[in-house]
Parts: structure tokens; C-alpha cells; sequence
């Protein structure tokens, strides 16, 4: 006669599959943790380097602001210099996507010109981004490894998207062929924006959005394609 399965093996084998659920969600939990940790101390670096600049920030005063233990900070960057350079990447990676992908469409340039206002002015200056920008224009000068790491990591990146852009424009005959080689002056009301909103926007607030496309028609004209 068959024996009939034991209660405790028939529960263990019932319970098999669902045991795993508590630990997938025990570490799914300790993974959100980690990442809140992560942008916490992000965050937190981002106020002191913008309070202190790079030399004078210290990792003591990070951690007290990300309420963490200085020692946490380790688990996650390798010293002050990797944290600067990853608050780079973090905040401004998703932004170097967009626009490579805009530098990847063959679309009318007064139709790439308003996404580029509109993301700069949104994404940007609306945003802690222009902090992080006005970081690499303050320190970069002092600390030229720090401007090599934003070149490569950002710059670099963009002046090629905005320089694919332009040659396709400019056989199009939407852009003069010369500015194919100096893509930095799309960029440059942008620069313009961020070092006077720091500066001297409370002494006359600047319209960001419309000295954009002021200055997209001073570059294009009537040569722009709609």
C-alpha cells in the first residue's frame, strides 16, 4: 500500500515556490534601499561642492547632509574625486542621450532647434543641471583633470550630435556651411544663460527661453526650413 505523503514534506513541498518570494523581496527592498542611498549621497554632494567647490568639500560634511556614515560613502565611490565625476555622469548622461539621439534624426533644423530650446531651458536651467555646469566652469580651470573628465564624458559627446546636425542641415542649405565647424556657438547662449543667472539675475532676470530663439533666428534666418 502506497504511503500516504508526510504533512510536514507535503507543506514543505507547497511552500517551496513561495519561500523564494520573501527573499526576492527582501533583496528587491534592500536594492531600493542602496539606490536611495546612493541618490541621497548624490544630492548631498551636489550642496557641498556648490557651497565649497571641489577642494574645500570634504566627505565628512557629504555624509552628514546625506545623513549617512562617512564610511557608507565608500561602498559606493572610491574618494571625492569618483563622486565628483559620477554626480557628473548621473545628472548629466540622460541629457547626452537626448540630444545624441536628435544628432541620429534627419529632421528640418528649425524643427531640432526648438526640441534643443525647449530640453535646455526644461531639462537644464529649470533644473539642478545648471548647477553641475556652473561647477565644471568654476573648477574646471583649478582641477583640469575634472574638465577633461566633463570633455570626455559630456562635451565631447554633444559637439558630435550638434556637428552630424549641422552637416545635414547645411547640405540641406538650412544652415551656413561654415558653422558646421564651430557647433559650440549652438551651445553658447546656453553658457551665456547659466553664468548670468548666477551672476547677476537678480539684478535683471534674463528671459532664457526667449534669448534662445532670439539667437537660433540670428544663426539661421531665413535660411531655416519649417
Amino acid at each position: 500500500m502506497a504511503r500516504a505523503p508526510d504533512k510536514a514534506t507535503s507543506r514543505k513541498g507547497k511552500a517551496g515556490p513561495g519561500r523564494a518570494r520573501p527573499a526576492a523581496s527582501a533583496s528587491g527592498k534592500r536594492e531600493a534601499r542602496s539606490a536611495e542611498r546612493r541618490e541621497a549621497i548624490l544630492a548631498a554632494a551636489l550642496d557641498e561642492f556648490s557651497a565649497r567647490g571641489f577642494e574645500a568639500a570634504r566627505l565628512d560634511d557629504v555624509a552628514k547632509r546625506a545623513g549617512v556614515a562617512k564610511g557608507t560613502i565608500y561602498l559606493y565611490f572610491r574618494d571625492k574625486e569618483s563622486l565628483f565625476q559620477e554626480l557628473i555622469r548621473a545628472m548629466l548622461a540622460p541629457l547626452v542621450a537626448i540630444i545624441e539621439g536628435m544628432g541620429a534624426a534627419d529632421v528640418p533644423m528649425a524643427r531640432v532647434s526648438e526640441h534643443i530650446v525647449d530640453l535646455f531651458v526644461r531639462e537644464v536651467y529649470e533644473t539642478r543641471r545648471k548647477d553641475v555646469i556652473r561647477l565644471i566652469l568654476t573648477e574646471g580651470q583649478r582641477f583640469p583633470h575634472i574638465a577633461e573628465f566633463y570633455y570626455r564624458e559630456v562635451l565631447s559627446r554633444i559637439i558630435a550630435a550638434v556637428r552630424a546636425l549641422l552637416k545635414r542641415a547645411a547640405a540641406r542649405g538650412e544652415v551656413p556651411a561654415g558653422l558646421v565647424d564651430f557647433p559650440q556657438l549652438i551651445a553658447a547662449p546656453g553658457l551665456v544663460a547659466v553664468i548670468w543667472g548666477g551672476l547677476f539675475d537678480r539684478f535683471e532676470p534674463l528671459d532664457v527661453r526667449a534669448m534662445m530663439k532670439t539667437h537660433v533666428e540670428l544663426l539661421f534666418g531665413s535660411r531655416r526650413a519649417t
